[in-house]
Formats: structure tokens, sequence, C-alpha cells
């Protein structure tokens, strides 16, 4: 096996390993949290989300140190750093150290999880980066799976610190290793002494256009739309007369919509301009989640919606991850790509808050959920325009 596919692989297995203990594991956790500890569950989420906010403003400088240095070294300390906000976590005595912890461990987060493994793979696979990144979202795609019930299953015996624990072990002997001794595909050589110069130069004028401006903005206000509608389908689907263990497998379906949507992503490519691609899947997604606000039943119906807002989503991954490269090629991609990235892990950071919010103004899910999906065919027409 050559090097790019023994990286690869790595990357698959430190992907799900990361997203699983640096994110899955605290949904799972927090009821346990709030009643171990009296802090509020929202009190404990807001450590959570500011751990995703540290990780958009860090993840502007890894995208930097990556384009300098590669993804080995940059990779491996995030690990080394994420291990130990997850050690923090789980001996934090109060609510104040618990919010330090989890800054720390959105350091961890900036450097472990998908923006700097899709500056990896595409410095690494250049014009074959479309396979690579479908390969590893697609494997990707599978840490809830794997660290949902994991994380249910250790609680018990364990309790929340003693699982974070264990979860920290779990993720410095996976990950550390794997960063250190198998992300080792040479990267970009220096052809000449002012490459430096030539990229900074480069990111430079990218970063002040207008239409990475607009791109951008199209890509973080879609990442919201359809982000807050499939994490908050729950409770709509409840409010249709769905019980909870219906609405939470219609929940578990959307994960198969995203695998099947990236899935479609590859002859999608072959098929479509960057800028008919962009459109074309903001507005599947949208279609999904209006179809949801409109569609009162019957519940198979709604399962089925479901899974197709899960394909937006699933196709929305691998459009963040080829916008840049698609547009403005790989020269300097840690760096463009690493401003790309920070409004988009911020929409996602607030976007499970956000929909209960837009509920709340608007008078109820259903109403949300149109909200939001309007909100995506909007970025899907101004996306036509940039």
């Amino acid at each position: 096996m050559e090097a790019r596919s023994r990286a690869l692989a790595a990357l698959c297995v430190t992907e799900i390993v990361s997203w699983g203990v640096l994110y899955y594991a605290f949904p799972v956790l927090v009821t346990s949290i709030s009643a171990d500890t009296g802090w509020s569950v929202g009190a404990a989420t807001g450590a959570f989300s500011l751990g995703a906010l540290v990780s958009a403003g860090v993840g502007i400088v890894v995208g930097r140190l990556i384009d300098r240095r590669g993804p080995r070294l940059v990779m491996t300390i995030g690990s080394v750093v994420g291990v130990l906000g997850v050690v923090a976590i789980a001996t934090a005595p109060t609510l104040p150290l618990f919010y330090a912890a989890w800054a720390v461990a959105g350091v961890g987060q900036s450097a472990t999880l998908y923006p700097p493994a899709f500056a990896a793979l595409t410095g690494w696979y250049g014009e074959q980066r479309v396979r690579a990144l479908t390969t590893l979202t697609l494997v990707g795609g599978f840490a809830s799976t794997v660290f949902a019930p994991l994380t249910a299953a250790l609680l018990g015996p364990l309790g929340w610190r003693g699982t974070f624990g264990v979860l920290a072990v779990v993720l410095a002997v996976v990950t550390v290793p794997l960063h250190a001794f198998v992300l080792t595909p040479p990267w970009r050589p220096r052809d000449a002494v002012d490459r430096e110069s030539v990229d900074r130069e480069h990111a430079s004028e990218v970063l002040r256009s207008p239409r990475f401006v607009l791109v951008t903005a199209v890509m973080a206000l879609s990442a919201f739309g359809l982000y807050a509608s499939t994490i908050n389908l729950v409770p709509l689907l409840e409010g249709r007369g769905l019980d909870l263990g219906l609405a939470a497998l219609a929940l578990g379906l959307t994960g198969v919509g995203q695998v099947a949507g990236r899935l479609m992503f590859v002859p999608l490519v072959r098929r479509s301009t960057p800028r008919t691609r962009l459109a074309a899947v903001l507005l599947l997604g949208s279609a999904g989640v209006v179809a949801l606000a409109l569609v009162p039943g019957p519940a198979v119906l709604l399962i089925a919606l479901a899974v197709v807002a899960g394909a937006g989503r699933g196709l929305h991954t691998l459009l963040q991850a080829s916008t840049v490269s698609d547009r403005w090629g790989t020269r300097a991609f840690g760096r463009i790509n690493g401003v790309f990235s920070a409004p988009l892990t911020l929409a996602v950071a607030i976007a499970p808050a956000g929909g209960v919010a837009v509920a709340g103004l608007v008078g109820g899910f259903p109403t949300a959920f149109l909200v939001l999906g309007g909100a995506t065919v909007l970025a899907a027409l101004l996306g036509l325009a940039a």
C-alpha cells in the first residue's frame, strides 16, 4: 500500500475517533453532567459551544501551519491537545474550569476534525482528491454510530467523568500514533525560495475577493439551515404524532441519508460545474427540510423525507471539502480553507440552540423548518449568483 493510501486509511480511523470523542460523546453525557453537578443543561452546553467557537478561530491558524509544515506535526499536536482537553473535562471541579477545559478541547478539534484532514488529502491527492475526500467522509460518518452507543454503555458503570476518562485514553492510543507515524507522505516540496510569499499573496487575493466572501456566506447560511433542522428533527416529528422511539429512528436514518448523499457526490462532480453543483446540493437539502415542514404524515413518508434531508447534509459536507479547491485551486489551500471553514464551524456550533430559538420566535417547529428551508433556498440562489 502506498504512503498516500496508508495515510487515507489512518485518517479514516482518526476522524471516527476524534469526532466520536470530541463531539458526539457530549450530547450523550450532558444530561448526566447536569444531574451530577447541578449545572443546568444550558450552562453545560455553553461550554461545548465555546469549544466549537475556539475551534473556528484557531482553525484559521491551523490551516496556515498545515500549508507551511504539513499535516503530520499539526494533527499529532492537535491529538495531544485534544487528549489533555478531555482529561481536563473529566476532572473539572467547577463550571468555569469546565468551560476552560472545553476551550482546550476546541483547540484539539481545530487540528483533528475535518478541515485539517481535508487540507491533508487535498495536498496529497491533488486532482484525485474527490475520491479520497468522499472515502474519508463516508467512513467518518460512522463516528456517531460507533461512539454514541459506546458512550452510553460506559456511562452506566463509570459515570460521566469516568466515561470521558476512558474516551481520553482511546483518543490518545488511536490518534496520536496514527497521526505521528502514518501521515508520512511527502508534503508539497518547495520548488522556489519565494513560494511562501507567492502562496501568501495568492491567499490574500482570494480572501479579499467579493466572490470568496459571498461563497463563504452561502455555505455558512446553508450549514445553519441544514444542521439546525436535522438536529431538531425529533421534536418536529413528536409534534406530528410520532412516538419518541420512532422519531429517534428517523433521526438515526438521517445518517443513512448522509452516506447515500456522499455516494452521489462523485457522479455529481462529473456532471456539474462548481456553481451548479452548489445550487443542486442546497436545493436538495432544502427540499427535504421544507417538505418536513409542510407534510403532516404518515410516519413512513416523514421518515423518508428525513432521509432526503440527511442526504442534503451528507452532500453539504463534501461540498465544504471541495468548494475552495474547485474555485481557487490547491495553492495555499490550508490557509484559505481555514478562513473558509471558520464561519461554517460557527454555524454548526450554534445550529442546535439556533433551531430551538427560531422555533420559539415563529411559533413551533413546523414553521421553523419552513424558515430554515427557506434560508437554504436563499443560499442556493446566492450561490448561483456567485
